[in-house]
C-alpha cells in the first residue's frame, strides 16, 4: 500500500476480477465491444432527436437527457475498467479514484431523479391529454431535466466529500471493478456512521421517492388506460409508456439484486459470488445503457420513421 507521510493512501487497487485472468480478456473485448455500441446507438438516438423537429417533444427531449446520461455514466467508468483488464496490479490514484466515484454517483442519482421526471411526463400525457402541451411546456420540462441533473451533481458532491475527509490506513484493495462507494467506506479506518447516515438519506430522496413518484403515477395511468373503452386506444396509450416502464424496471431491479443479495460465508461461495457481482454490476453499468436506446427505439415508430428520413436524406445529399 502506497502512502505520504506514514498515514495517507495515495493509491487504490481494484481487485475485480484478479482472481479469474482467464475471463478478464473474454471481458476486455465483451466490454469494449458493448462500450462502443452504446457510444453508437446513444449517439444516434440523440442526433435522430435533434435532427427530427417532430421529436421535439418533452417525451423525446427527456429521452435525449437519459441517452446522453448514459454516454456520460459509462464514460466515467469503462476507461478505467477497461485499463484495469489490461494491467497486472490495477491500480489508480486516489484523486482518479474519486473523480471516477463522483461522476459515477452523479450519473445514477440523476438517472433515478430523471425516470421519475419521465413518469410524470406520461402520467400527464396520459391522464391529461388535452392540457399537455399547457401543463408540459418548454418552461416546465427543460427546468425539470436541469433539476435532475443539479440534484445528482450535488448528492454526489457531497457524499464524495465525506468520503475524501475518511482516513484510509489499513487496506487499500477495493473489492470491486470500479470505484464504488460502499466498497470504498469498506476500507476506512475510522467511524464512518456519518456517512451511513448520509446515505441513508439520499437513497431516500433519490431512490425511494422517484420510485414512489413512478408507482403512484403508474397507478392512475393504468386507471386511466382500463377507463378508455377501444382496445385500439388502450394498445395505443399503453405503448407510449411499455419502453419506460421496461426500462424502470431493468434499473431498480439491478439495483435491488447488487445491493440486497445475500452474502456467502464460505469460500467457494465468496468466489463464485464475486464473479456473480461482477456481471450483475456490468448489467448495472455496461448493458442496461446499451439497452435504453433499443427499447426505445425498436418498438418505437416515431424513432425508427425519423431516423429512415435522416438516412434517406444523407444518402439523397451525398448523391448529389
Amino acid at each position: 500500500m502506497e502512502r505520504t507521510n506514514g498515514s495517507i493512501v495515495t493509491e487504490f487497487v481494484l481487485a475485480g476480477l484478479s482472481a479469474h485472468p482467464k475471463l478478464q480478456t473474454v471481458f476486455f473485448a465483451l466490454i469494449l465491444w458493448m462500450y462502443l455500441m452504446i457510444l453508437l446507438a446513444n449517439g444516434v438516438l440523440i442526433s435522430v432527436i435533434i435532427y427530427d423537429s417532430h421529436l421535439h417533444t418533452p417525451m423525446y427531449f427527456f429521452l435525449c437527457n437519459l441517452s446522453f446520461l448514459d454516454i456520460c455514466y459509462t464514460s466515467s467508468s469503462v476507461p478505467l475498467l477497461l485499463g484495469s483488464f489490461l494491467t497486472v496490479r490495477k491500480r489508480v490514484s486516489f484523486s482518479g479514484c474519486m473523480v471516477q466515484m463522483f461522476l459515477s454517483f452523479a450519473m445514477g442519482v440523476t438517472e433515478c431523479v430523471l425516470l421519475g421526471m419521465m413518469a410524470l411526463d406520461r402520467y400527464v400525457a396520459i391522464c391529461y391529454p388535452l392540457r399537455y402541451p399547457a401543463i408540459m411546456s418548454k418552461g416546465a420540462y427543460v427546468p425539470m431535466a436541469a433539476a435532475c441533473w443539479v440534484s445528482g451533481l450535488v448528492d454526489s458532491a457531497v457524499q464524495t466529500s465525506l468520503a475524501m475527509q475518511l482516513p484510509f490506513c489499513t487496506n487499500n484493495v477495493i473489492n470491486h471493478i470500479a470505484c464504488e462507494i460502499l466498497a470504498i467506506l469498506k476500507l476506512a479506518c475510522a467511524d464512518i456512521s456519518v456517512n451511513v447516515i448520509s446515505m441513508a438519506g439520499s437513497n431516500l430522496i433519490v431512490l425511494v421517492i422517484p420510485l414512489l413518484v413512478i408507482s403512484i403515477s403508474y397507478i392512475f395511468i393504468v386507471a386511466t388506460i382500463l377507463r378508455i373503452p377501444s382496445t385500439e386506444g388502450k394498445h395505443k396509450a399503453f405503448s407510449t409508456c411499455s419502453a419506460h416502464l421496461t426500462v424502470v424496471i431493468l434499473f431498480y431491479g439491478t439495483i435491488f439484486f447488487m445491493y440486497a443479495k445475500p452474502k456467502s460465508k464460505s469460500s467457494v461461495g465468496a468466489d463464485k459470488q464475486d464473479i456473480v457481482e461482477v456481471l450483475i454490476s456490468l448489467f448495472y453499468g455496461v448493458m442496461t445503457p446499451m439497452i435504453n436506446p433499443l427499447i426505445y427505439s425498436l418498438r418505437n415508430k416515431d424513432v425508427k420513421a425519423a431516423v429512415k428520413n435522416m438516412l434517406g436524406r444523407k444518402t439523397f445529399s451525398d448523391g448529389l
